[in-house]
């Protein structure tokens, strides 16, 4: 054996292998703080961005530049798209180590602290109050059917049916029908 192999088989090495190392507690995993530079300068081509996925009247003035990261900014703009008064349209923008090419990360429309929201989703169980449901089981019952069935419209008791109007009730014939006859090739012809 050498003198190389018999330090690797150490009780120590062999233990700082399997113990990863020991992270500050508070420290998060990537860095934040100040923007890049050249991403933050880069407002024009995140509008450009945002004018593919919108008009450009619904995007108003620039409001800031976020660091999301090493090399990774996102750029708000003030939204005008009507009914989403508050919100703001935004640009993430990254670039390579050392690179001046900007790549454009994800677009979209986020709402601010001062938004219009929808109210929170309530499911059905917990919306339903005891009166919807007694309403709803009185539509249901058979009485509703029944009433409905005694209208003035279908108990027979006119005297002006349509077999006594018209031509029949002056003594004449009706006249008669035209009749069509579909032939073994699937036209219609007048009989």
């Amino acid at each position: 054996m050498t003198p190389d192999s018999e330090q690797l088989g150490t009780p120590v090495q062999e233990q700082a292998a399997k113990t990863p190392p020991k992270r500050k507690a508070g420290v998060p995993v990537w860095r934040t703080g100040k923007p890049d530079a050249f991403l933050a300068a880069a407002v024009d081509t995140a509008r450009t961005a945002v004018e593919g996925i919108t008009p450009a009247a619904t995007i108003g003035p620039h409001l800031a530049a976020k660091s999301e990261g090493d090399r990774l900014v996102t750029h708000l703009f003030e939204s005008r798209l009507p009914g989403y008064a508050g919100w703001q349209w935004y640009a993430v923008l990254t670039r390579n180590s050392r690179s001046k090419v900007v790549t454009v990360n994800e677009l979209g429309l986020l709402p601010s602290e001062d938004s219009i929201l929808a109210p929170e989703w309530v499911p059905w169980a917990e919306r339903v109050r005891p009166e919807d449901q007694q309403q709803e089981s009185e539509a249901d019952s058979p009485e509703a059917d029944s009433s409905e069935a005694e209208s003035p419209e279908t108990d027979g008791s006119e005297t002006d049916s349509p077999e006594t109007e018209g031509p029949a009730a002056d003594g004449q014939e009706p006249a008669e029908e035209a009749r069509y006859v579909t032939d073994d090739a699937g036209t219609q012809a007048g009989a």
